[in-house]
């Protein structure tokens, strides 16, 4: 008996704590999850904002930074209107807009004329280049005088002065996305070959020749919306028919297409890129 309790072992018990499910978590996911949404948020904001134009950039960028447009009552100054919030850009107007666009082409021009005054070999034909903003964009017009200025007399072929010219208003042009215009314009003298060529040839060749020098300057084929030829049709000084700056070449850096809506329609009426101009009408010599 002695033995057999020897033998014995010893009984353990083992209490074990029943589970009850899962932890709870309590609102953790819903901060994480409004955190995701908030970043998806702005990506797609970003995303918005990459593909406008820097003029709505701005406007958006004015409209943050002042909200409600008292920049100029309230800056960081206890006096109204001063300190350093007194500068900050409002929210632009539709006409506002297309003013710093305007404003922008002003600019250029200013340089333009700068750098024409600039250059010693240009002094002598200064005046005969005139530069100026207009509804329909920045116009630079070359004009000649009785001895040709840019081009030969009776010729399309650019003089050295109008190669000199037309490179440099070829870089100037090329920093910019605008269409260009290019039109030629001659005197009322008849002029005719006997393989008929004639004012109308002639004034559409020297627009041409002007398009290549641009294109070999910087300014691409696709900028190019319209190369015309008007003849005497259009004349400077209509008063002085045979007068020597009734021969000239214009070149039009005109505003962006979605910029055609805001501007003031100009008295002539451009027809559609690519689309030929309409035949002209004969004048009172029945040239046609």
């Amino acid at each position: 008996m002695s033995a057999n309790k020897d033998r014995e072992v010893p009984v353990r018990i083992i209490y074990r704590k029943k589970g009850h499910g899962a932890a709870h978590h309590g609102g953790a996911w819903k901060v994480a999850f409004a955190d995701f949404m908030t970043a998806m948020f702005a990506l797609f904001l970003v995303l918005w904002l990459v593909n406008q134009s820097s003029d709505v950039k701005s406007a958006i960028a004015g409209y943050f930074q002042d909200p409600l447009g008292r920049s100029d009552e309230f800056g960081s100054s206890i006096t109204p209107g001063e300190g350093s919030q007194a500068a900050i850009v409002r929210p632009l107007k539709p006409a506002d807009v297309v003013d710093r666009r305007r404003n922008r082409l002003q600019v250029m021009a200013d340089r333009m004329e700068n750098d024409v005054q600039s250059m010693p070999e240009l002094q002598a034909v200064a005046d005969k280049i005139q530069i100026r903003v207009t509804d329909e964009g920045l116009e630079i017009q070359l004009l000649e005088d009785s001895l040709g200025v840019f081009f030969e007399s009776g010729n399309a072929l650019p003089s050295m002065r109008g190669r000199q010219i037309l490179a440099l208003l070829g870089h100037e042009l090329s920093g910019l996305p605008n269409p260009v215009l290019i039109a030629g314009y001659t005197d009322s003298r008849g002029y005719h070959r006997a393989d008929g060529y004639s004012n109308w040839e002639l004034s559409a060749d020297r627009a041409n020749t002007t398009r290549r020098i641009l294109n070999i300057n910087g300014v691409h084929d696709e900028r190019f919306s319209q190369i015309r030829g008007f003849a005497d049709n259009d004349l400077k000084d209509p008063g002085h028919p045979f007068a020597a700056d009734n021969r000239r070449v214009t070149i039009t850096m005109m505003y962006m297409p979605e910029d055609s809506t805001e501007t003031a329609p100009s008295d002539t009426t451009a027809a559609p890129a690519g689309a030929a101009p309409p035949p002209p009408a004969p004048d009172a010599r029945g040239r046609t």
